[in-house]
């Protein structure tokens, strides 16, 4: 049995190399602000593809406010002894700035997403789910076992066509992690309220970048859904996740939400980084503002060298090149250059949609961008020949 799944295994292995989609991690280290370094050869490179927004992540006082915590680990799920002060601090903390009635902490987005899904849903429920929505959404969704009903990507219009009986919430992304544009949320808003659904909207790309005071996409179109997910490791730098919504839906979180019951709490030291963090994202206003001149200044400079301007105007540049082989061309010639941009594949994308996606960060100088947007003039125009 070992040797015909180990046989399984490289056939695999060797499908993917063959289409182009084999993946494997990089051991970096950081090296600046926005840099990596390779942790062996010690190559250099700007960073152009993580979702640092604000650049906090290497803030020296959030390292500061990990250190003065109480722990480095919580040692219990949160219904056993792990959730502190601190914790329900942060909780409090989270949903007076979002304008929610409560909130619970889960250690990713990911697992964020997985717990709403079967304790808003079950089955013989149907929800409406936009086709491009984050895996951790369709993930959660699936766990649930109700019926899936997806409507054309950012079609408020769509959606309302496809809606029955059965369906009990709309979910979906606010910025599309892969496109970075932005979900329709206020039609959204209009349409679950008609047909009396929930709505379950995950802000994790919108936090800190949009909005009013950066409290995310859903504050920007004047929505409030009724069950939000934000995450730690974008705009705020560190990780874990929190669901917003009134009492109830917390509580039945707290009591059904299996991410919630059966994980270990979020370390203190992540917790305290984050409400230190949290402190920063809202009083330092030119974060957002710098970054938000980074994203003008890139997109000039792709018109001004001749190539195609992505539609998003959010942090997230999408440069869709279709072909697998021809993304990681170019991710590997940018890298070559000086810059470290992935190449991302189905399945994270459709078929035929493979990209380099770009993110700029307020830890980023003008001249990097310059810099970037003369080596993606050069590099796609090889890869293209």
């Amino acid at each position: 049995m070992r040797g015909r799944l180990q046989a399984e295994l490289a056939e695999r292995r060797a499908e993917r190399e063959r289409a182009g989609r084999q993946r494997s991690r990089q051991v970096v280290r950081a090296a600046g602000p926005c840099a990596q370094a390779d942790a062996t050869t010690d190559s250099r490179w700007i960073d152009f593809c993580s979702n640092d927004y604000l650049g906090l992540a290497r803030e020296p006082s959030l390292l500061d406010a990990a250190r003065r915590a109480a722990g480095a680990g919580s040692g219990a799920s949160a219904l056993v002894s792990g959730h502190s002060i601190a914790h329900a601090e942060l909780e409090a903390e989270l949903a007076d700035w979002l304008g929610a009635e409560a909130a619970v902490l889960l250690p990713s987005g990911y697992q964020a997403n997985l717990a709403l899904g079967p304790t808003l849903l079950g089955r013989g429920d149907a929800a409406l789910a936009d086709r491009l929505n984050h895996a951790s959404i369709n993930d959660g969704l699936r766990l649930s076992a109700a019926r899936i009903l997806r409507y054309a990507h950012a079609d408020a219009g769509d959606a309302e066509r496809r809606c029955d009986t059965r369906v009990r919430w709309l979910a979906t992304d606010s910025v599309f992690s892969m496109d970075g544009d932005i979900a329709p949320l206020a039609d959204l808003a209009a349409l679950a309220d008609r047909r009396g659904l929930g709505l379950w909207v995950d802000d994790a790309h919108g936090l800190g970048v949009l909005g009013p005071g950066g409290r995310g996409a859903l504050a920007a179109a004047g929505v409030v859904p009724d069950a939000r997910v934000v995450t730690f490791g974008k705009s705020l730098g560190t990780q874990g996740a929190a669901i917003l919504g009134d009492a109830a839906l917390v509580d039945e979180l707290v009591n059904r939400g299996r991410g919630v019951i059966y994980s270990t709490a979020l370390a203190p030291m992540l917790v305290a980084a984050t409400r230190h963090a949290l402190d920063r994202l809202r009083t330092e206003a030119w974060r957002r503002e710098r970054l938000q001149a980074h994203v003008d200044r890139f997109r000039a400079g792709l018109a001004r060298v001749g190539l195609p301007v992505p539609a998003s105007r959010t942090p997230i540049q999408p440069i869709v090149l279709g072909d697998d082989r021809r993304a990681v061309a170019a991710s590997r010639a940018l890298e070559r250059r000086g810059f470290l941009v992935r190449a991302i594949r189905p399945p994270t994308v459709p078929e035929g949609r493979a990209r380099l996606r770009l993110t700029l960060s307020a830890a980023h100088d003008e001249a990097d961008i310059d810099r970037l947007v003369e080596a993606l003039s050069e590099v796609l125009a090889e890869t293209d020949a």
